[in-house]
C-alpha cells in the first residue's frame, strides 16, 4: 500500500465511508472513555456556568432598579459570585482532564503509525509526507477530540438545558429559542461542513507535500545545485505555497461568512424570544433574563459550527492516520514460538523469488542457502544483483513472491514483527544514526548496556580511540543522522551498535562502507571476531578481501546464484569471482602504492 495520498484519494476515502477514519481513531480512546466523558461534562457544566452567570447577572441588574430590599437580592448576589469562580474552575478542570486523556491517547496514536511506517521499509515514501503524518496528522487526532467532540457535545447538551429552562418560564419563548438554536446547531453547522469541504479535502496532502519540499530544499540542496534543479523545485514549492494559502483564504472567507450568520441568528432568535415572551405576558424581569439566555445559549451552540468547520478540516488527516492505523493491524497473530529468540537458530533459503513490480524482471531469482548456527555466509555479487534485497527478505521487510524463508522451520512472518529483530538483525544498508550522543546511538542496540560492553562493541568497529579521543567521551553529540562524523565513522558507529545488540543472526550489509582497504580488512576481521560462538552470520560486501576465513561465499548476479563456494576455490575457477578478485586486487595494489 502507498503511503502518499492525493486530495482525490482523500477525498475517496471520505466519501467511501463518513465515519470509517473518526472509526478507526476513536478506537485507541477507548481506553480513556471515562476521562473523555468527564471531559465533556465539564465543558458543559463550563458553558452552563456561564449562561446560568449571565441569566443571574440580568436579573439582579433588572431587579436592583427597582431598589428593592437588600435581602431579596442576597442570593442572587451571591450566585453570581459562585457562578463566576466556578465557570473558571470547572474550564481548567475539564483542560486539565481532556488534555491528559488525548496526550495519553496520542501516544499511543504515534506509537502505532511509527510501527506502521517502520514496517513499510520496502515502501516508497518520502521523509517529508512522514513528518507531516507524524506530526501535522497525527494532531489532527487530538483537535478531533478537544476540538469537535468534547465543545460540540457539551455545546449539544447546554442547549438542550437552556431550552428547558426556558419552558419552565414561557413555553412558546422556548419554542423560539428551540427554533433559533436548531438553525445555529443543525442548519449552520450543516451549512459549514458542506462549504469548507472540497478546500479542506486539499489541505492535509498539500501540507503533507510542502513538508517534503522543505526537507528536499533543505537536506538536498546541494544535489539540486549539483544538478541545476534549483530554481525548478523553488518554483514548484512555491507553486503549492500559493495554492495552500488561496485554499486557506478561501477556508478563512466561507467561515467569516458562517461566522456572520450565526451573529444573526443570535439576534434574531433573541428578539424572537421576547416577542414571544411579551405575547405570554411575562414580567418585563424575566423577558429581560430570556432575551440575554437567549443571547448567550445561541452563542454557545454556535460550538457547534466551529467544531463541523474544524471537522471537516480534520477529515483528510484523520483519513491518512486511519490509513496507517488500519495497515498496522496484525492480519493473524504470531503462530512461531517467541520464547527463546536468543538462542542459536537456522535459518534457510528455499527457491526466494522476489519482484518488486508485477511483469519486472525479478530482484532475487530461485535462491537458496542455509545458515545454521555457528556458519559464515559472505553474499557477493556487482550492483544490482540483489545482495541489498537478500538482506531485506532475511529482516522480514521484503515478502517473497515465492519460496519460503524459514527461521527454525517457521516461516518468518509467523513470528512477530517486534520480536523477530532479537533473532535477526545488524547493520543494515543505509543504517540511521541519530542526533544524540555516541552512547545513546549505541544503547539503541541493547538497551542497558554497561560500560565495558560499549568498550567491547566500539574497539570490534575500529571506534574505540576515537571516542577516548573526543573531550566529551561517551557523551559526544554524533549531528543530525552522524553530520558531525565522518563518513568511515559514521559506518564504524552503525557496526559497534550491530555488534552490541549480538543477534543470533548477524546481518552485515557493507560493514566497512567508506573505509580505506587498510582498515577495512582490519575492521572485519576485528567484526567477525567478536561475533559470539554459536551465531550465523550473513555478510553481504562488494569487496572480496578478507573472506578467505568464510565458510561459504555466494555471488550473484542478476538476482540468480552463479558461483557458491569457499574463497580458494572460486578463485582457481573461471569466472566473475577470479575475475572481479584480480581487479580489486591490482586496484588496491596502486592505492596503497600511491598513499604517502
Amino acid at each position: 500500500m502507498s503511503t502518499e495520498h492525493g486530495p482525490e484519494a482523500v477525498a475517496g476515502v471520505a466519501s467511501g465511508g463518513r465515519t470509517a477514519a473518526e472509526r478507526a481513531v476513536l478506537r485507541l480512546a477507548r481506553p480513556y472513555l471515562g476521562r473523555l466523558v468527564g471531559a465533556g461534562l465539564l465543558a458543559a457544566a463550563t458553558e452552563f456556568a456561564g449562561l446560568a452567570l449571565m441569566a443571574t447577572a440580568t436579573w439582579l441588574l433588572m431587579s436592583a432598579a427597582g431598589q428593592p430590599p437588600l435581602d431579596r437580592l442576597t442570593v442572587a448576589i451571591v450566585a453570581v459570585r459562585a457562578l463566576a469562580i466556578s465557570r473558571g474552575v470547572f474550564r481548567y478542570t475539564e483542560r486539565l482532564a481532556g488534555h491528559d486523556a488525548v496526550l495519553r491517547m496520542i501516544t499511543d496514536v504515534r506509537a502505532r503509525v511509527f510501527a506502521t511506517l517502520a514496517a513499510r521499509r520496502g515502501a516508497a515514501h518520502r521523509s517529508g509526507d512522514v513528518l507531516s503524518r507524524l506530526v501535522s496528522d497525527v494532531e489532527a487526532v487530538q483537535d478531533l477530540l478537544l476540538r469537535v467532540l468534547v465543545p460540540g457535545s457539551a455545546a449539544a447538551l447546554v442547549g438542550v438545558l437552556a431550552v428547558g429552562v426556558a419552558a419552565l418560564i414561557s413555553p412558546p419563548a422556548a419554542g423560539a429559542l428551540a427554533v433559533g438554536l436548531l438553525v445555529a446547531g443543525v442548519a449552520l453547522p450543516a451549512l459549514a461542513t458542506a462549504v469548507t469541504r472540497r478546500s479542506a479535502s486539499q489541505v492535509a496532502p498539500l501540507r503533507g507535500a510542502l513538508a517534503t519540499d522543505a526537507i528536499d530544499l533543505t537536506h538536498g540542496a546541494a544535489d539540486l545545485a549539483a544538478f541545476g534543479a534549483t530554481d525548478v523545485t523553488l518554483r514548484a514549492a512555491a507553486q503549492r505555497a500559493r495554492r495552500l494559502a488561496r485554499l486557506e483564504r478561501r477556508l478563512a472567507a466561507t467561515g467569516f461568512a458562517v461566522d456572520a450568520a450565526g451573529v444573526l441568528t443570535a439576534g434574531l432568535t433573541a428578539a424572537a424570544v421576547v416577542l414571544a415572551a411579551l405575547a405570554a405576558d411575562v414580567s418585563g424581569v424575566l423577558v429581560g433574563v430570556l432575551a440575554v439566555g437567549s443571547l448567550a445559549a445561541v452563542e454557545v451552540t454556535l460550538a457547534l459550527v466551529t467544531a463541523a468547520r474544524q471537522w471537516t478540516q480534520l477529515r483528510p488527516g484523520l483519513a491518512r492516520v486511519a490509513d496507517l492505523l488500519d495497515a498496522g493491524t496484525p492480519a493473524s497473530p504470531p503462530t512461531a514460538d517467541m520464547t527463546d529468540l536468543v538462542g542459536p537458530h537456522e535459518l534457510r533459503f528455499v527457491d526466494v523469488t522476489v519482484r518488486y513490480r508485477a511483469g519486472a524482471a525479478p530482484a532475487l531469482d530461485g535462491v537458496s542457502l542455509d545458515l545454521p548456527p555457528g556458519r559464515r555466509i559472505a553474499v557477493v555479487g556487482p550492483s544490482g544483483a540483489g545482495k541489498s534485497t537478500l538482506a531485506a527478505v532475511l529482516t522480514g521487510a521484503v515478502q517473497p513472491a515465492s519460496g519460503r524463508v524459514t527461521l527454525d522451520g517457521h516461516d518468518l512472518s509467523a513470528y512477530a514483527e517486534e520480536a523477530l529483530p532479537r533473532a535477526v538483525g545488524g547493520l543494515l544498508a543505509e543504517a540511521y544514526v541519530f542526533h544524540a550522543t555516541v552512547r545513546e546511538n549505541l544503547l539503541l542496540g541493547r538497551a542497558g548496556a554497561d560500560e565495558e560492553a560499549l568498550t567491547a562493541a566500539t574497539a570490534a568497529a575500529g571506534l574505540l580511540d576515537w571516542v577516548r579521543a573526543q573531550p566529551a567521551g561517551w557523551d559526544t553529540l554524533v549531528g543530525e543522522e552522524g553530520g558531525q562524523l565522518s563518513g568511515g565513522q559514521r559506518q564504524r558507529l552503525a557496526l559497534a551498535r550491530a555488534l552490541l545488540a549480538a543477534p543470533p543472526v548477524l546481518v552485515l550489509d557493507e560493514p566497512t562502507e567508506g573505509l580505506d582497504p587498510a582498515a577495512a580488512d582490519a575492521v572485519l576481521a576485528s567484526a567477525l571476531a567478536a561475533t559470539p560462538a554459536g551465531h550465523s552470520v550473513l555478510l553481504i560486501s562488494h569487496r572480496l578481501s578478507g573472506l578467505t576465513e568464510l565458510d561459504e561465499i555466494v555471488v550473484l548476479d542478476g538476482g540468480r546464484v552463479i558461483q557458491r563456494g569457499r574463497h580458494a576455490d572460486l578463485v582457481a575457477a573461471p569466472g566473475w569471482y577470479r575475475d572481479q578478485w584480480l581487479l580489486q586486487a591490482a586496484a588496491e595494489r596502486g592505492y596503497l602504492a600511491l598513499a604517502p
